[in-house]
């Protein structure tokens, strides 16, 4: 009934089934975001001992893909804008693929490090298109469900790959040992990636571009039908007019579109950065790439830390649907506020457990952590804690805000910006951990809780509400707030 009665270019009361599902398939980019970010933390001992590496090296072999993903994410949102967001999908599949089979065959850790930096380029192009494509074609009572999507299927990624690690590992007795065909376990680690990579490429290759870039491009019939058919607009014609007129389509977009008077840039997109950068340097990519050797280091036999891993792993999938579930009924900036202050002090509780670690150095020269009860059991807990408070908040709301935050002329190039910037964050946080570790775990967590804490403040005073907000009504002002939106 409200499918025949709906307004004029307003969604209809059902939720139309195709936005779903071509959403679904959209995120498979964040299912291989988190596949291919997390699948080395199964690996990184053994390869670090089969190719002698160092701390120095194995950190930046195991960031070093983080430095293709800011490299993808930049050019990602000005080629989307150009030949349309289906293409720069494909595109990214290819480069999971090939990235995973050349990591799995790598000779040393040269060319290790560039094939997980082929892999990056595919990841960050993936984490700009995933939530602007979501963004686009979703209807605004819901875009936050639909946009979360992505985060939920970036920590389904990040469970699967530690859930295949584990796999690999326990049936070869450890990741260093023979598996299949007379190659180690952990180059099957790396292999496995192939098959969602083929599976995201023949899904984004059967899914309708954006409506928005259609309308920027003219093609007016095929942005009614995607419009019709999968968002669920009854009448298109007026959500038509109101993206032709919030694109400016007479100007092409290019990043000088992002230049304003705050420091080079116009307020939103530096909000945009902010908000990336926050969402690193928290630390939690620390847990999800680390955090076998970090529970091996304080006691667990490899097989133990390997199943802490993925427990902490299902938790992230947990909390994430119970965002999923909120995020269009609470709103975006109680969510983060509620993460943030959660995260400070379950990382202060983890940098409190550590600075009772004593260090042990065994007999061939390694040294180690050894944390007594109860901290070992704080320390398992506040982690845990951690992972709950940021998969609730920071790591789907970061993403449905970087989706729909941005004024539509502007939106894929500043998403772009803000995903290189996270990039740049990430590889800074994955890359210097190893050397905090040496100077502390306590101090390292510690740092983290203090950007915790800070990220409260910025959310406070920085984020806009978007909440129930169509695409077309976004501003390029940083402190805009939502109308109150009933119904």
């Amino acid at each position: 009934m409200a499918e025949q009665h709906a307004p004029a270019g307003q969604v209809t009361s059902r939720l139309n089934a195709s936005v779903v599902g071509i959403s679904l398939a959209a995120a498979l980019g964040g299912f291989m975001f988190g596949f291919d970010t997390s699948v080395i933390n199964g690996a990184v001992d053994a390869l670090a001992a089969d190719f002698a590496l160092g701390p120095a090296l194995t950190g930046f072999a195991v960031s070093s893909a983080l430095i293709g993903c800011a490299v993808g994410a930049w050019f990602a949102g000005p080629l989307a804008n150009r030949r349309g967001r289906i293409p720069v999908m494909v595109i990214a599949a290819v480069l999971f693929l090939v990235s995973a089979i050349g990591s799995g065959f790598a000779f040393g850790v040269v060319d290790l490090i560039l094939w997980r930096l082929v892999g990056g380029l595919g990841v960050g192009a993936a984490s700009v298109i995933a939530p602007a494509y979501i963004a686009e074609v979703s209807p605004a009572r819901v875009r936050g469900r639909l946009g979360s999507l992505q985060q939920l299927a970036i920590v389904l990624g990040i469970f699967v790959a530690l859930l295949s690690d584990a796999l690999f590992a326990n049936v070869a007795g450890g990741a260093a040992e023979t598996l299949w065909f007379g190659m180690p376990a952990w180059r099957w680690m790396f292999l496995a990636a192939a098959v969602p990579a083929v599976l995201y490429g023949v899904c984004s290759l059967r899914l309708p571009e954006s409506p928005r870039y259609l309308v920027a491009r003219g093609r007016l019939d095929d942005a009614a039908h995607v419009l019709r058919d999968f968002t669920g607009v009854a009448d298109p014609a007026p959500m038509i007019e109101d993206i032709r007129r919030s694109l400016n389509s007479e100007q092409r977009e290019s990043l000088r579109d992002l230049r304003g008077d705050a420091l080079g840039l116009k307020p939103i997109v530096w909000v945009g950065i902010l908000l990336s950068v926050f969402q690193q340097a928290v630390g939690i990519n620390v847990i999800f790439y680390y955090s076998t050797t970090l529970w091996r280091s304080v006691g667990f036999g490899e097989s133990d830390a390997l199943t802490i891993t993925v427990i902490t792993s299902v938790t992230n999938i947990v909390v994430t649907l119970v965002a999923l579930a909120l995020v269009d009924r609470v709103g975006r900036r109680p969510m983060l506020l509620v993460g943030s202050a959660g995260m400070a002090v379950s990382l202060g509780a983890m940098a409190y457990a550590f600075s009772t670690a004593t260090a042990v150095t065994a007999a061939d020269g390694s040294s180690s952590v050894v944390l007594a009860a109860p901290m070992s059991t704080v320390a398992l807990i506040a982690a845990n804690a951690f992972v709950v408070f940021f998969g609730v908040s920071w790591g789907p709301i970061t993403w449905v805000l970087l989706g729909e935050m941005f004024p539509n002329r502007i939106r894929a190039g500043a998403l772009a910006v803000a995903a290189s910037a996270q990039w740049v964050a990430n590889f800074a946080i994955s890359t210097t951990f190893p050397a905090l570790a040496d100077l502390g775990l306590m101090f390292a967590y510690g740092l983290y809780a203090v950007m915790a804490a800070l990220s409260f403040l910025f959310v406070a005073t920085m984020i806009p509400e978007t909440k129930g907000r169509e695409l077309e009504d976004m501003s390029d002002a940083a402190h805009t707030r939502a109308p109150r939106v009933t119904g």
